[in-house]
């Protein structure tokens, strides 16, 4: 008799209630990415200190967007970012796009301050109204005092 079993193919992505799945609906264009840390990092459930994450190849100032299959509504986005190793401002600048990308709406801009081995980790979660969202952008400059350093990301999640 032959033996066999039915291989089921594990969801495009782990989510919790109420969340997006990005890459069940959305295609993510990023600037540049590491082969250990690609974006894909940023939208799994290894969140929090010592979670996995995205950091960009090249330095300076990195761009990621999500270009959503169909409109979305967004009600919140929540962002993670951990450096362990250079003292450093990054500054993230969240912005929508209603239009297919053509323009964007600003709608955050933060700084986090890291001095390892004392701060490390950031979470910011920002409640948005946004209707028939077409594109996310997130600009990061890794420096705002100019060190050539690499811009990352650990989470970056969607309601």
């Amino acid at each position: 008799m032959l033996r066999k079993q039915v291989l089921h193919h594990p969801p495009l992505a782990e989510t919790t209630p109420g969340e997006i799945a990005v890459a069940a609906v959305a295609t993510v264009l990023v600037t540049s990415e590491t082969v250990d840390q690609p974006i894909e990092h940023v939208f799994d459930t290894h969140r929090g200190p010592g979670g996995s994450r995205w950091e960009a190849e090249a330095t300076g100032e990195q761009t990621v967007i999500l270009a959503f299959d169909a409109p979305q509504k967004l009600n919140k986005v929540t962002v993670e970012v951990e450096e362990q190793a250079v003292s450093r401002t990054q500054v993230l600048v969240l912005a929508l796009s209603n239009d297919g990308g053509q323009t964007y709406r600003e709608l955050v801009r933060q700084e986090y301050n890291f001095s390892p081995p004392a701060t490390t980790f950031e979470r910011e979660q920002w409640i948005v109204a946004g209707e028939m969202v077409t594109h996310l952008r997130l600009w990061i400059k890794p420096d705002k005092g100019g060190k050539s350093c690499k811009a990352t990301l650990t989470s970056l999640v969607l309601q």
